[in-house]
């Protein structure tokens, strides 16, 4: 337990720290260093690697963390981490001879609309494959209880190795092109990072065995790979369609858009760490009752920090957008919409970690298969019309639906409930604090602006959550600030 627990705070931090470099990235270097056209294009090729990596890594990743510790012998570990290395090739092999050999007609309706992305779009499958191997070499690190430097790399590495590419575009020292290829080799290079780290904590003994029970691994891998195509293309899909539809640098304004939402579901990535394992063993114990409790209190503690962090998106979007360079001011109201999708993820607590320790889970996967299909045909109506607002919407209604449905699953099947009067309570403070602020204006610079607006918002924010003790474990942590302050 000392481990787990020591790993989560440090995973925790590392998570919040990659986070604030992603942020400056995309906020400022991105936008003022490689402009809209380069920027549209970076973020086609990662979203398009991102929904291919499920299927070039054929779901090893996940199925080494649930095989490995069944097998008791050193030599039936070395044999299946072998067959795990080759396993993805089965995938890995065909796509990317398909993707070459119908090259022309698959990227024709991209590049009909974008003719600026001929020179990069072979990047995508390479891209997909370095993501893909990184996945299976971190696993391999996980199931000896060592995640922390592999996050650092997932998290921090890559991170910085663009911020250097940036910088270096900013000072003249490559040019535009020369860094989209450049990030395409940083993937690469967390790759071989991630290889070497994982080979200094167990060197592989390549031998090919076939492990007995194969058939249930080749099983078990084939259903991670839809599993994780859905979770993903309910992430980047829209981001690789709008390029279809529109000017590519559209994308670059729907990513800054998309990366100042993504804030507000950080503390949920950063407790499920926590929940989940704890959420395994109560249910592995059929401890209901428990469990219920933390999924009540997951529920709620999420609501009121994840409801924190929007309110403060929200109410200082407009002048988070006067730092930013003009050019970039058209997704306001994306903002919006995937905030609120990012909302109600954070509103379901540990829904998702009850979900894949029970037998429904196929049953709401398969509702996740057609709610992507939605979303594929959402986007394509209501991108031509509306642009990256289009797709914000087509990505809002599609989240609506899919978490309405897991949710349903988990209170029906379960017989398990998030929500209680006081979720009511803090929707009530978080509604209230957005009618009170949103109009609210001071006539400085918008980084002094948001630095008093801010402030009063999180006076008004913990004092209401505190008066009205919405969450036990918030008011705790208030508690012990107050009396450090030797505020009564």
């Amino acid at each position: 337990m000392g481990i787990v627990q020591s790993q989560s705070i440090k995973n925790t931090l590392i998570t919040f720290f990659g986070f604030g470099i992603g942020a400056i990235n995309a906020l400022f270097f991105y936008t003022n260093f490689l402009g809209k056209l380069h920027y549209g294009i970076v973020t086609t090729i990662l979203s398009g690697a991102n929904i291919m990596m499920p299927l070039m890594a054929f779901g090893a990743q996940n199925t080494l963390i649930r095989f490995f510790s069944q097998y008791k012998t050193e030599r039936e570990r070395e044999d299946f981490l072998s067959f795990m290395l080759f396993l993805p090739l089965a995938f890995i092999i065909p796509i990317t001879a398909i993707f070459y050999i119908f090259y022309d007609p698959i990227s024709s309706g991209w590049l009909k609309e974008n003719p600026s992305l001929e020179p990069f779009f072979w990047l995508i499958p390479i891209v997909g494959l370095f993501m893909a191997y990184f996945e299976v070499f971190y696993a391999w690190v996980k199931v000896h209880m060592y995640s922390v430097v592999g996050n650092f790399i997932s998290e921090v590495l890559i991170r910085v190795i663009v911020m250097m590419l940036l910088f270096s575009v900013h000072f003249n020292l490559i040019d535009k092109t020369t860094c989209v290829y450049g990030i395409a080799v940083a993937y690469f290079a967390q790759l071989v990072v991630m290889k070497l780290y994982a080979i200094s904590v167990k060197m592989p003994v390549l031998r090919f065995v076939i492990p007995e029970n194969s058939k249930e691994i080749v099983q078990y891998s084939l259903f991670i790979i839809v599993s994780g195509g859905v979770a993903v293309m309910l992430v980047d899909f829209d981001k690789v369609m709008i390029p279809f539809y529109k000017d590519i640098s559209q994308n670059a304004l729907y990513a800054v858009a998309i990366f100042i939402s993504t804030v507000i579901i950080v503390p949920y990535r950063a407790m499920n760490q926590i929940v989940a394992p704890i959420t395994a063993k109560l249910m592995s114990e059929n401890k209901h009752d428990e469990l219920n409790e933390l999924y009540k209190k997951s529920a709620i503690n999420l609501q009121v920090i994840g409801g924190f962090i929007m309110m403060l998106i929200f109410l200082n979007i407009k002048e988070l957008y006067r730092i930013i360079p003009d050019e970039y001011s058209g997704g306001i109201w994306v903002v919006f919409m995937i905030g609120l999708c990012k909302f109600y993820d954070v509103l379901l607590g540990n829904n998702n970690s009850i979900i894949v320790n029970t037998k429904y889970y196929r049953t709401v996967l398969l509702f996740g298969i057609i709610t992507v299909v939605l979303m594929i045909v959402l986007n394509a109506i209501f991108i031509p019309l509306y642009g990256i607002e289009g797709s914000a919407f087509a990505t809002l209604i599609t989240i609506v639906i899919y978490n309405t449905i897991k949710l349903l699953y988990v209170v029906k099947k379960m017989n398990l409930y998030p929500f209680t009067i006081k979720t009511l309570y803090s929707l009530g403070i978080l509604v209230t604090c957005f009618i009170i602020f949103f109009f609210w204006e001071f006539p400085f610079h918008p980084i002094i602006n948001i630095g008093l607006k801010s402030i009063l918002i999180s006076v008004y924010y913990g004092y209401s959550n505190y008066k009205l003790k919405i969450s036990d474990e918030v008011n705790s942590v208030i508690t012990t600030i107050l009396l450090r302050l030797k505020v009564k």
